[in-house]
């Protein structure tokens, strides 16, 4: 420990020197935080350097802070974790970090326990969308970058385009002169190597030398600042992330601002409500490579599980009982999609599933509001067989969804929309990044009661909405049609430029509205050559766009009973089938999309019967085009706004919100009478 400022008093009657440690600098440790766009390399790199100091028992094994079977399955990381090496007597603390704009609220709550971040930038695509957002809020907190480009042995790669439109990036988000001054690390997380100069890394690849990452550490040791800590302060800490153990209970975990912490020490706990509970902990570990292992005291810049609180939640304070300090809440971005989440309504409820009861959904959202800082749920109140789930996005939503799947929830879900706001009119201002403060602050969320309305019209508030920024990649081939459907949507052009490879790059300011079903439509019609990255910008006056694109037409079954290949042959000619034969189905279920706009019923289990000029089983042979397999990331994108999407543990089945026939076409009538 190196101490930075002494502060030296002289004694009134003795006039000799009392000197006090102010603040002082623990050169032993660092703190960092992985941040970067989706699939940039983040978690690779990390195994990198977890095996390179041995700090996991298998190093032959990849993806190790994937832990989730959700993120080796989509290849991305969902849940911010933490882990720490130890390299040449330092020990480095490291939190990976989501890449995908909707966990951004993973990456908003857990850089608060970094000092520092290294910033993974992709050779061959440069800055895109989240590495604007992860970068904004890093140099809000005044955090330090280390810029690493990577990927550099990737084909078509341009490590000094990606570093000059990086420059150009910090610029634009208005980093001060030392944020500027950053280092550049050139690295290939895949191979294990990093390097200070570009030409003797691809010379490192080139001849297939051994994994070496002493560089990127050497680095992290001379730019990331150490933490600064004051000894005779009060304890405080913030708590950021939770989690379980089965013998200690629920442990917070954050890292601690001031003070030190011991294992039995009456500490008080503040909520953001003002709740205070005293209790002692029973419990302090801090990070060994991926472990969490016991200590009996922990200092200021630690990173630390505390138990002994059953009631500890993120953004609650830990601190000292009798001198207590207060920490600033932690702050999250708003959410701007919402679907319904409601009991499972349909004829095979309660087959497949173990949770099936608006209690069990109830309880589940409630928990998952522990963890998951930027999830809203409206409708917790006991008796509600619905809930409106609020997310930053339709994967984080699908991701919970998914995730209460496997648990074995059965649920139903409502087709994803925008959360609008309703805000005092101001002149426009200059844009931040991604997440950035809005031209129309929303003073508002959703006001559509009579006297909400009455409030709106008096006050001439405006209806706004959520814009995203969309960068597209496509090739040039297919160019036209991706242009004339971002148009078509309500896209505006930002900027727009060829790679030297052919391919379109172009950046749109697009209503979320406009995005819904976009993915999966530009997938179709590129032969799915198009990537589509998007980020949340600001919330802007809502306006018209055309969103025909996203109508279509279902195939419903009008019968109940098991799919066969005579009736599946019949209904094929109508569109698009979404389920094979042999499949059970009921009344009002979708199996397939129409060729046109408008639902048509079809009986899927019809059978061919014996007549006396044929019998029931000869005839031509029946050739079924293969299905269109609907997941349930497809099956949010395409149901309507009078469709649901039917989750259990083994099935993923779309039906309409009314299955009877009869009672659909009545309510058709009202609509119409109305």
């Amino acid at each position: 420990m190196i101490f930075s400022s002494i502060i030296c008093v002289s004694a009134r009657h003795t006039g000799s020197f009392i000197c006090r440690i102010r603040f002082m600098r623990r050169d032993n440790i660092r703190n960092i935080a992985i941040i970067a766009h989706v699939d940039h390399g983040k978690t690779t790199l990390v195994d990198a350097m977890l095996k390179q100091t041995h700090s996991v028992k298998d190093e032959g094994a990849d993806l190790i802070m994937d832990s989730m079977d959700l993120e080796r399955e989509r290849g991305i990381t969902i849940k911010a974790k933490n882990a720490s090496l130890m390299y040449n007597g330092t020990k480095i603390n490291i939190v990976d970090t989501p890449g995908h704009a909707d966990f951004g609220g993973e990456v908003e709550r857990t850089l608060k326990m970094a000092d520092g971040v290294l910033l993974l930038v992709d050779a061959k695509e440069g800055p895109m969308p989240q590495t604007k957002f992860v970068l904004k809020k890093a140099l809000e907190l005044g955090h330090k970058a280390i810029v690493v480009i990577n990927k550099i042995d990737k084909p078509d790669a341009n490590a000094d385009e990606a570093l000059n439109k990086t420059f150009d990036l910090f610029v634009k988000l208005n980093a001060n002169h030392l944020q500027l001054d950053f280092p550049i690390i050139y690295a290939s997380g895949a191979k294990g190597l990093t390097d200070l100069d570009l030409e003797n890394l691809k010379l490192k690849i080139t001849n297939s030398a051994p994994a070496d990452v002493s560089p990127l550490f050497d680095a992290i040791i001379k730019y990331i600042p150490a933490p600064e800590v004051e000894p005779d302060e009060t304890f405080a800490m913030q708590i950021l992330a939770l989690t379980y153990d089965n013998y200690k209970g629920r442990l917070g975990i954050g890292k601690i601002k001031f003070g030190k912490i011991k294992k039995g020490s009456s500490t008080l706990l503040v909520k953001p409500n003002g709740e205070k509970i005293t209790n002692k902990v029973s419990s302090l570990q801090m990070y060994e490579g991926l472990k969490q292992v016991d200590a009996e005291e922990a200092v200021a810049g630690d990173i630390v599980a505390v138990g002994g609180f059953e009631d500890i939640h993120i953004g609650d304070v830990l601190t000292d009982p009798l001198n207590p300090k207060t920490l600033p809440p932690v702050e999250i971005e708003p959410p701007t999609i919402k679907m319904t989440f409601g009991v499972n309504t349909s004829p095979f409820a309660g087959r497949e599933g173990k949770f099936v009861t608006s209690r069990n959904l109830r309880d589940r959202l409630i928990k998952e509001l522990e963890t998951n800082v930027a999830l809203k749920v409206e409708g917790l109140e006991q008796g509600s067989d619905s809930f409106l789930v609020s997310g930053r996005g339709e994967l984080h939503l699908a991701v919970l969804v998914e995730t209460m799947r496997r648990e074995g929830f059965e649920l139903q879900v409502s087709q994803p929309e925008v959360i609008y706001h309703y805000a005092h009119p101001s002149p426009p201002h200059k844009e931040g990044a991604g997440g950035g403060p809005s031209a129309y602050p929303p003073s508002s969320p959703n006001g559509t009661s009579a006297d909400d309305q009455l409030s709106i019209e008096s006050n001439k508030l405006v209806k706004t909405e959520p814009y995203e920024i969309v960068i597209i990649d496509v090739p040039g081939d297919h160019q036209g049609v991706v242009i004339e459907e971002l148009g078509r949507r309500g896209g505006q052009l930002q900027h727009m430029d060829t790679t030297p490879s052919g391919e379109l790059h172009a950046e749109y300011m697009i209503p979320t509205r406009g995005l819904i079903g976009l993915k999966n439509l530009l997938l179709t019609r590129t032969r799915g050559t198009v990537i589509l990255n998007n980020l949340f910008d600001s919330y802007k006056p809502v306006h018209d766009i055309d969103l025909r694109g996203n109508e279509h037409g279902s195939l419903i079954s009008s019968e109940s009973g098991m799919s066969n290949a005579y009736g599946l042959n019949n209904a094929q000619e109508r569109g698009i089938l979404f389920i094979p034969p042999a499949v059970e189905v009921y009344e009002g279920m979708v199996v397939g999309k129409n060729s046109l706009d408008s639902d048509i019923e079809i009986n899927v289990c019809k059978t061919k019967k014996l007549t006396n000029m044929r019998s029931s089983g000869a005839d031509d042979a029946i050739i079924l085009t293969p299905h269109r397999e609907m997941g349930l990331d497809l099956a949010l994108e395409y149901i309507g706004k009078y469709e649901l999407v039917e989750v259990t543990p083994k099935s993923v089945r779309i039906r309409k919100k009314i299955l009877s026939s009869t009672d659909r076409k009545r309510q058709t009538r009202q609509e119409k009478n109305s």
